[in-house]
């Protein structure tokens, strides 16, 4: 996302090199949407990806309808399903997606005929495997009946647990893989800035409440604990909190985002990051400094919990 949207001025030439890199060091897995743009997150991949296809699992993702009005209206229809899929594909340049998301559920049209789409696409070679993101324990029996889904993408790292408490358990027995997102908090547990006044004008995380002053500092002591973990490990915070997310399960694929390669391979050194008991007490009660809501008010509307 962050190569062509929300978090500055995108550089292509340089997300296209990181995305190459990341081939390199093992990566296997790139994840897009079609609102990335909207649209040309897509054709900055296809780009990227262009005689290396093989090497790697493509998902993106559909589910928001693009009108002057309303730029992040939902749309779970069946035929936006398909027309998405079909648009996605020649973006892409591929001839199939790996994993087709629904990016967020729409509540006017019952999960059962979202996911009924998502199937026919399956039969007919164009997707392989069917994801959703942000949804709860309820919609992912409902949608899982009608045809298997293979990963639900939801926000999860040290300052952001929601999921564990009711979709976890669901995930685990219905075997669904979990992909977090956001894993690094949006940049804030890397320490990278202290708040939303420290980024450019142009950087949608300025609309995030977590991210504005007084939220901000109570959210400081997160990172300080992060901080003092990275000291102990010869690490950098992202890292640690790479690290954490990793140590959850193995069924968790965190996708963590950057648009420079030298980030991308201090995320790639979390791997080597060893967590031990006292690491992980301090962590784990991190949580319950959070301060702030992770959206604005309209878009966590779009959030089953």
């Amino acid at each position: 996302m962050g190569m062509s949207w929300a978090y500055g001025a995108p550089d292509d030439a340089e997300s296209i090199a990181t995305i190459h890199r990341a081939l390199e060091l093992g990566v296997t897995m790139l994840d897009t949407a079609e609102v990335y743009g909207p649209y040309t997150n897509e054709v900055l991949v296809g780009r990227a990806i262009a005689g290396r296809r093989e090497r790697v699992v493509i998902a993106t993702k559909f589910g928001f309808r693009f009108t002057p009005n309303q730029p992040r209206a939902v749309d779970g229809t069946p035929a936006n399903v398909k027309k998405v899929a079909d648009e996605s594909l020649q973006r892409l340049g591929i001839d199939v997606i790996d994993l087709y998301y629904q990016h967020r559920r729409d509540p006017g049209v019952p999960i059962e005929e979202t996911i009924g789409a998502m199937k026919e696409l399956v039969e007919a070679g164009k997707v392989r495997y069917l994801g959703l993101s942000e949804v709860g324990p309820q919609t992912l029996r409902r949608a899982n009946a009608v045809h298997p889904i293979s990963a639900l993408q939801s926000e999860y790292s040290l300052w952001e647990r929601g999921v564990e408490a009711e979709v976890f358990p669901v995930l685990r027995e219905l075997g669904i893989g979990f992909v977090p997102y956001s894993p690094l908090g949006r940049g804030f547990l890397t320490g990278a800035f202290a708040d939303s006044s420290e980024l450019s004008q142009d950087d949608w995380r300025r609309t995030v409440p977590r991210f504005d002053e007084a939220n901000a500092t109570a959210n400081a002591r997160i990172v300080d604990v992060v901080r003092r973990v990275a000291q102990k490990h010869e690490a950098t915070p992202a890292q640690i909190a790479l690290a954490w997310v990793l140590g959850q399960g193995s069924d968790l694929v965190p996708i963590p985002g950057t648009k420079r390669r030298t980030y991308l391979e201090e995320n790639v050194g979390a791997e080597r990051v060893r967590l031990d008991a006292n690491d992980l007490a301090d962590l784990n009660g991190v949580a319950s400094f959070a301060s702030g809501e992770r959206y604005s008010e309209p878009m966590m509307a779009l959030i089953e919990r």
